[in-house]
């Protein structure tokens, strides 16, 4: 909304500084700081509401034992990440930009999942929550919502599917498959559909522990906002041998809020936590990273940059399977590992919270710088 304001007064007034705002990483910078400002201005305000409401975490008997003292601890938190995400989002970036509209809807979209899953856990007191056929139907419904604006909304005309122009090497190269039209289409929205589910889901097993999974995703937002200013700005795109796509520069401003966001949640969430993020914010996160990989082509870095993400989710995966796998063949279920998610593994090997959010956040900072390296490879 600024933006269209300070576009007036520098057109019209000749005001002195309004330029500025034509500049994303002006904008971006706005966008970060107001969040930050928003979430710890509100964030004690939310809290105090949660706690006079009662909505506390319930935690689950089957979870570490050191976390029965959490219970009762604010949950629902993610609402600070919404608003504080959102405000600075619709304030500074520009609303005619078809990426920002994806963004705000996905994010919005899966917070409301999120809420309705820790609605039935606070309030129904049903510790298992929104159904996971339930959680399923939203995140696929997310996934051809998104797969549908991108494939045919106007305004993008950067996809090889519908141009001659070059693909990125991180990106998915649907044009050169030789497949007939339709098994392309198919091929297209089944990938979106998948990459919506899995991110959603891996960002919802991190938030384990106090300001594992705020911390992680501020340092991911920075890389994909980073990895969004590139592929906006055609010099940078075209010297890193990426796809340049008009307008996507806009990305960087919401990634910057969501930066921001995280950070300031930070200020509450750390250990020992004051409040928790629920579902409602990490599935918030998750509906952002992957609707912001899939505007800029960067579904094939994903793996790597959310890689703690990934290996979070990958450790439940392996657990449950190896356990159902050795009960039916062994009469009793087997464990990779002490519990899953992974920082579960951890906490029980007797590493204190704080050491081990603190490791996963450098690993995260490691494969971001990774992600960077692997942009100059041919």
């Amino acid at each position: 909304m600024l933006y269209y304001l300070f576009e007036y007064l520098d057109k019209v007034w000749d005001l002195s500084g309004a330029g500025a705002f034509r500049f994303i990483t002006f904008r971006a910078s706005l966008a970060a700081a107001l969040a930050l400002l928003i979430s710890l201005f509100i964030g004690k305000r939310i809290i105090d509401w949660l706690v006079r409401k009662q909505i506390g975490e319930s935690i689950r008997e089957s979870g570490p034992a050191a976390h029965q003292s959490k219970k009762g601890t604010p949950t629902m938190g993610g609402i600070i990440l919404l608003i504080a995400m959102i405000i600075p989002t619709l304030l500074s970036a520009r609303l005619d930009n078809i990426y920002v509209l994806v963004m705000v809807v996905a994010t919005l979209w899966m917070g409301v999942i999120g809420g309705a899953d820790d609605y039935i856990k606070v309030f129904l007191k049903d510790k298992n929550g929104l159904r996971s056929r339930s959680k399923v139907i939203g995140q696929v419904g997310l996934g051809l919502l998104i797969a549908t604006l991108l494939f045919y909304h106007k305004d993008i005309a950067h996809l090889a599917l519908k141009t001659n122009l070059p693909i990125t090497k991180y990106g998915l190269d649907y044009a050169k498959l030789g497949w007939d039209p339709t098994m392309v289409w198919l091929a297209y929205f089944a990938i979106i559909v998948f990459i919506v589910t899995a991110v959603t889901n891996a960002v919802n097993l991190t938030d384990g522990i106090d300001g594992l999974a705020a911390g992680t995703s501020a340092i991911v937002g920075t890389g994909l906002g980073i990895l969004a200013y590139m592929t906006g700005n055609i010099k940078l795109a075209t010297y890193l041998n990426i796809l340049y796509i008009p307008g996507s520069g806009e990305v960087v401003v919401f990634m910057a809020a969501l930066v921001g966001a995280c950070i300031g949640f930070l200020w509450y969430n750390a250990y020992p936590a004051q409040v928790f993020m629920g579902d409602t914010g990490s599935m918030a996160l998750g509906g952002a990273f992957a609707s912001v990989a899939l505007i800029i082509k960067m579904e094939l870095l994903l793996p790597i940059l959310c890689g703690i993400f990934f290996v979070e989710s990958l450790s439940v995966i392996l657990q449950v399977t190896w356990f159902r796998y050795t009960k039916r063949k062994y009469g009793e279920g087997r464990r990779i590992f002490r519990m899953a998610p992974l920082h579960h593994h951890y906490e029980l090997g007797g590493m204190a919270e704080p050491k081990i959010v603190t490791r996963f956040w450098i690993v995260t900072i490691l494969l971001v710088i990774m992600t960077f390296t692997l942009l100059k490879l041919r």
